[in-house]
């Protein structure tokens, strides 16, 4: 039996970072998770302040810990906020805060090298990629984009309405970011919903169950990649009813994407000039994976990869990815299950295991619960 010398590093303290963080623990492998915000949430407090989440509370926690209280409630941002405190909190780990990663470096003979933004220089046994894509917003490049003087911004920009007042918008996209910004801003502005495809719907609901009950009870949450990016080619739109309701009535008015954009606006597919006041882009995100830019482990953005193993590096793992292994694994309900399989395969890497094993799994209450007596004090974190 090895004794592990150096932690693993896991970079991000969102819900990638913490599902990671759990799993560590349960793998037995000593951890440190490097967070760049003020506590370990990832990116949650900074989306739009109406957004909740898609899957309701039963379908949607991670690893040993619910979100309590109704289970077909669809949580509140604020509350998934003060979930992932929780269960960061619960989570007898070392976590550092506003402590950013700017650089990764293979160690000779074996292991990494982490460099943080303060200088210091961390030895790793092995490397979590899991920074997710929330600070690496896409917007497409368009004709005459930076002549655009109006207000031109990612939907990760967005927070509320109000500031849109009277104003005319036309909202980028056409998925489930995109129409409900759309729908929010349309009773007090006059937006335009501009997708280069019809919107395409899922039904929220099936036979009285949400989607999500029969993505789980048929497996659909957990078919492999190769299968799900088969089935899923355009963006959907999870929807009760209302959204369709909106675009088909001409509440919520859908036009073809512009090809350019004008000094004050925008010119349509039509040769139509439409005077604009802003443009929200709700066109996704790439992974945030600079740092690990030394290792060249990234082609174009992308990063070499099966299943979250990476096929460059012994001993890196990412965490967080669309479609990484499933329909689920960049969310919450299904971070959890990647989270097992990387830190799994990182512990046969990187350590036969070490001189000791401690459990600490989340509760409901948030308390710590620990299967060894390594901590006499009760103290946490």
């Amino acid at each position: 039996m090895t004794v592990q010398a150096d932690p693993v590093i896991i970079i991000g303290g969102g819900q990638s970072g913490l599902a990671a963080a759990r799993a560590a623990l349960d793998t037995g492998l000593r951890t440190v998770v490097l967070h760049s915000g003020a506590e370990p949430v990832g990116s949650w407090p900074d989306y739009y302040d109406s957004l909740a989440l898609f899957s309701p509370a039963r379908h949607s926690a991670l690893p040993g810990m619910p979100f309590g209280g109704d289970p077909d409630r669809y949580p509140h941002r604020d509350e998934v906020v003060d979930y992932l405190r929780r269960y960061a909190d619960a989570l007898d780990v070392d976590i550092r805060t506003r402590t950013p990663a700017v650089a990764v470096h293979a160690r000779a003979g074996g292991g990494y090298l982490v460099r943080t933004d303060a200088g210091d220089e961390l030895s790793a046994a092995g490397v979590v990629a899991a920074t997710g894509s929330f600070g690496n917003p896409y917007v497409p490049t368009l004709p005459g984009r930076s002549e655009y003087g109006g207000d031109l911004r990612h939907v990760a920009d967005y927070r509320r309405p109000d500031a849109y007042d009277g104003k005319r918008v036309v909202v980028v996209g056409a998925g489930n970011s995109a129409v409900q910004v759309a729908y929010e801003l349309a009773p007090s502005a006059h937006v335009t919903l501009a997708t280069r495809e019809p919107i395409r719907f899922l039904p929220q609901r099936i036979r009285g169950r949400d989607l999500h009950h029969w993505l789980r009870v048929t497996g659909g949450d957990r078919l492999p990649r190769a299968i799900i990016t088969r089935l899923v080619r355009h963006a959907t739109v999870l929807d009760a009813g209302r959204y369709r309701d909106a675009i088909t009535s001409g509440r919520l008015p859908r036009r073809d994407m512009f090809t350019a954009f004008t000094p004050d606006g925008v010119l349509w597919r039509d040769g139509t000039v439409e005077q604009v006041d802003a443009v929200i882009f709700a066109t996704g995100y790439r992974p945030d994976l600079d740092y690990l830019a030394p290792l060249a482990a990234v082609d174009h953005g992308v990063p070499r990869q099966v299943g979250g193993i990476s096929t460059t590096h012994p001993g890196l793992v990412y965490l967080g990815l669309e479609f990484q292994r499933s329909f689920a694994s960049n969310t919450l309900r299904g971070v959890g299950r990647d989270a097992a399989h990387v830190m799994a395969a990182l512990a046969a890497r990187v350590d036969r295991r070490p001189r000791f094993f401690r459990q600490v799994r989340p509760t409901a209450s948030g308390a710590r619960r620990s299967m060894s007596p390594l901590r006499t004090d009760g103290a946490g974190g």
